[in-house]
């Protein structure tokens, strides 16, 4: 089970930060990705961690502005975003895999997991 949290209200420019804590199974063992979806538009990879690989991947429209980290004793992703802009505005999801490969990474359908989602707006 996921759990998303740190969702809200900020002004442009502003920062966020987001948590998806994972009971019942260990989140380092697992792949971990954070995605997004804007009302009318389709479920969007943020970024996350491949399996135990420390090495985070992003989507180059996240690079610079956000920045993934887990605490594997907390069992917790947490998504660090600045710079904040309207276009920023969807829900936020956290997702986990235990089965994922490398070539499918980036793409939602595949993941077993999923958080409940939560909300970010940022406002102009």
């Amino acid at each position: 089970q996921l759990q998303a949290s740190g969702g809200g209200l900020v002004q442009t420019g502003g920062s966020l930060r987001l948590s998806c804590v994972a009971s019942g199974r260990t989140s380092s063992s697992y792949s971990m990705s954070w995605f997004r979806q804007a009302p009318g538009k389709q479920r969007e990879f943020v970024g996350g961690f491949f399996r135990r690989n420390t090495n985070t991947h992003y989507a180059d429209s996240m690079k610079g502005r956000f920045t993934i980290s887990r605490d594997n004793a907390k069992n917790t992703v947490y998504l660090q975003m600045s710079s904040l802009s309207p276009e920023d505005t969807a829900v936020y999801y956290c997702a986990a895999s235990a089965t994922i490969i490398l070539s499918s990474f980036r793409d939602f359908r595949r993941y077993d997991y999923w958080g409940q989602g939560t909300q970010v707006t940022v406002s102009s």
